[in-house]
């Protein structure tokens, strides 16, 4: 850490009014975009003046996101090292001196980020509890109290298959009520196997999944890590994002309820929204859905009243008459700043553009530098603080007709998220540093942050289940949490009881399963020490006739194994003409990546062509606690001498995967993080047996081990490939890995087993 003393001598009066200021006026900053969620701050100062050309002080980390502030302290995303020694972190800083208060590392795995493309997002922290949340590059989902005490922590890849793209865009998670909302990609199981643009809302204080919904349409074609936008609106709480599959939509904050869409790219869309007297303004820049033009920014009439579609009828489709109009800029991921009736924008050509709200007619722009990603402005008293990819923050006073530069500091590295501020300081990231800059001022005066208007609850209609999913060990129960809800998701009651619960399966369901288990007096659900692998859903119902569903998986330790001959093929292929099973239900991640089919005579798991986004595919099979085991399997690849394709295992979160075209075997987790191989040549159409095996020593550093071997052959002695960590994954969901480039040659696998390392 490097700490820069100011220059600037304050005097006595003036540190009084300072310390004043921070003590009754203080200015949370306690998520990306602000108190009004469209990057303004409360702040007004007097005398202010220009930023000094040292900071107060800078704090070494890497970072593309925004520092958030709260209780004297900096909460901020980041990462260190390079390659192998690369480590996200999640830090809190002393605000006043950028001391290090606490740090906790988070390894990435198994993700599909390059390029060093981390922390792309925020933390959020809750003004009620004060606890931090934070999703990292591979999905883990934390939360910590401020003074570093873990509350809880959700692997979602895993527990909830919960995808990774290239571009390692996250976001920031949301809090509505007693909610914490994130929206990614998902890939889970059942119904909600097929990859979407989904949302999942969790119980802030616990962590247990209370509802999930998909807002927009399957698959997506890209990612999104648009942060959702709140408000109150026809008695209901809602919010408003773009998504991956390039529309904007309208979900209800408290049951995940979707009310509406829109369509309005052909690719994911990144930024966030903002609001504007009953618009939702949101601008991409890619293909739009009606012309072949390139980006644009758009203003969406709201709809007066809200509707929730039927269960498993088609959301509301808004068509053109809703857009009250359009401009042509367009921007990747900045997300827009709205001051009154002017929008503030910068777009991936390094300009800044003011915009007419009420209209869409360009006011002005200006240049500020030749190129700009991912990072937006802040608006704070009048000026606008723009960080710009060449590694300089332009400090802009805008004006009605044309904007004036005011300043442009030189920073370390890149500049790829949002400034935040709290108490007259601003907080800068780039890919080297944290800047922390003093606004000179003799006063500060901040205006009240909006209250939500909270809707009253009306009638209850529905029973929610906390929590909504679950997984349960052989010889284990779940207890749960009833309560109801009115039709706009509002509780009504906090413990219902008293309830019948049954067997459910939904009449969309194309497997016709239910989990083995049973419930009983005291409302418990039990998995017996003999149940059945399985999954499936369960009914509750109060005796006034309301209702809840939940569902959830049965799933035993070690040891596991599976040949796939006890699935019967009823399903037809009608592009193949064959018949099929759907692949295990209680499996994260396998529906329409693979399926289970007859080859030769046996009945083998199979990598599906249902779609080109899915010829990279990987399925989870057993809980994500699980450690120290050996995975093995029987593997094969369809093509040629020229054509193959990759097949592997995925063991405690590393990647051992047989290489067909490049002829290796090959131990990963993130590539560029850990990448050990060695030569195997792969013949098309042949059955090998690969097996792994993780060991992790007491120090924490580890091994990971692959061996491959024609399957007639006696198994060897040696192992093919060993890679040594010095931080070692402790556990991780044992899965299967296959890739199929341009979906032309297929994968196979059978006989896997799962045993305790011996």
């Amino acid at each position: 850490m490097v700490i820069h003393r100011p220059h600037r001598m304050l005097s006595w009066s003036a540190l009084a009014a300072s310390l004043l200021s921070i003590t009754v006026q203080a200015n949370d900053w306690t998520n990306w975009r602000g108190p009004l969620q469209n990057g303004v701050s409360l702040e007004h100062y007097t005398g202010a003046g220009k930023l000094a050309e040292t900071p107060a002080w800078t704090y070494d980390a890497r970072s593309r996101g925004t520092p958030v502030v709260v209780d004297g302290k900096v909460v901020l995303w980041g990462y260190r090292g390079e390659t192998t020694d690369l480590i996200e972190l999640l830090t809190v800083l002393d605000a006043a001196t950028g001391k290090k208060l606490w740090e906790v590392e988070i390894a990435d795995y198994l993700s599909d980020s390059i390029y060093n493309r981390y922390s792309i997002g925020a933390p959020t922290v809750d003004p009620e509890t004060k606890r931090i949340y934070l999703v990292s590059n591979a999905g883990v989902f934390v939360c910590y109290d401020l003074d570093g005490k873990k509350v809880f922590e959700i692997p979602m890849m895993e527990d909830l298959g919960r995808m990774t793209f290239p571009n390692a865009r996250v976001g920031s998670p949301v809090i509505e009520g007693d909610l914490v909302i994130i929206h990614f990609i998902f890939s889970n199981w059942g119904a909600d196997g097929p990859a979407a643009d989904r949302v999942y809302g969790f119980d802030k204080k616990t962590g247990e999944l209370v509802w999930w919904s998909l807002p927009g349409v399957s698959p997506p074609v890209d990612s999104s890590f648009s942060t959702p936008v709140l408000e109150t609106r026809d008695g209901k709480r809602v919010m408003y994002f773009t998504t991956g599959c390039g529309n904007l939509v309208c979900v209800n904050a408290r049951s995940g309820k979707p009310y509406w869409r829109m369509p309005i790219c052909k690719n994911g869309v990144n930024p966030s929204v903002v609001l504007h007297k009953g618009k939702v303004i949101a601008i991409h820049g890619d293909e739009n859905v009606d012309s072949s033009e390139k980006g644009r920014i758009t203003a969406v009439k709201l709809p007066e009243k809200l509707t929730a579609a039927a269960t498993g009828a088609e959301t509301m489709v808004l068509d053109a008459s809703a857009e009250a109009w359009r401009n042509p800029i367009g921007a990747t991921s900045s997300s827009p700043v709205l001051v009154g009736d002017v929008i503030y924008q910068l777009t991936d050509g390094g300009e800044l553009y003011a915009i007419n709200a009420n209209t869409g007619a360009e006011m002005w722009k200006k240049k500020l530098s030749n190129a700009n990603l991912h990072s937006s402005s802040l608006y704070v008293d009048g000026l606008l603080y723009c960080p710009m990819m060449e590694g300089k923050l332009v400090v802009v006073k805008p004006g009605e007709t044309d904007a004036e530069i005011v300043q442009e500091i030189k920073l370390d590295g890149q500049c790829l998220g949002a400034p935040s501020v709290c108490d007259g300081v601003l907080y800068v990231t780039t890919t080297e540093k944290l800047y922390s800059f003093p606004i000179p001022n003799s006063g500060i005066k901040t205006d009240a942050a909006p209250v939500a208007e909270i809707p009253a609850a009306g009638k209850a209609v529905a029973l929610q289940i906390i929590p909504a999913e679950t997984v349960i060990m052989r010889g284990s129960k779940q207890a749960f949490r009833i309560r109801s809800v009115d039709a706009n998701g509002i509780v009504v009651s906090d413990d219902v009881k008293g309830v019948k619960w049954e067997s459910f399966i939904p009449p969309t369901a194309k497997v016709k399963a239910m989990m083995d288990a049973a419930f009983n007096e005291a409302g418990e659900l039990v998995v017996s020490p003999d149940a059945k692998v399985s999954a499936g859903a369960f009914k509750a119902t109060a005796a006034d006739g309301t209702f809840g569903t939940i569902r959830g998986r049965a799933l035993k330790g070690l040891p596991i194994t599976e040949d796939f001959e006890g699935y019967t093929l009823t399903d037809d292929q009608p592009t193949e003409g064959i018949k099929f099973s759907y692949p295990p239900l209680p499996w994260i991640g396998a529906r329409f990546k693979f399926d289970v089919r007859e080859l030769n005579g046996n009945k083998v798991f199979a990598k599906t062509f249902d779609r080109l986004l899915f010829q990279r595919g990987t399925v989870f099979v057993a809980p994500s606690n699980l450690s120290n085991y050996t995975m093995q399997a029987d593997v094969m690849t369809d093509g040629s001498a020229r054509a193959k394709s990759d097949i592997g295992l995925i063991n405690q979160r590393y990647l051992i995967c047989l290489r067909g075209n490049a002829g290796k075997l090959e131990i990963s987790s993130n590539l560029e993080r850990l990448k050990q191989e060695a030569v195997f040549k792969v013949s098309a159409n042949t059955w090998y047996t690969l097996k792994t095996r993780v060991d992790v020593n007491a120090d924490g550093s580890g091994v990971v081990r692959g061996k491959v071997w024609d399957k007639s052959q006696p198994e060897p002695e040696a192992w093919t490939v060993e890679a040594k960590v010095t931080r070692a994954h402790t556990q991780g969901s044992p899965g299967i890995f296959g890739f199929t480039p341009l979906n032309q040659k297929r994968v196979f696998l059978d006989n896997l087993s799962i045993t305790s390392n011996q």
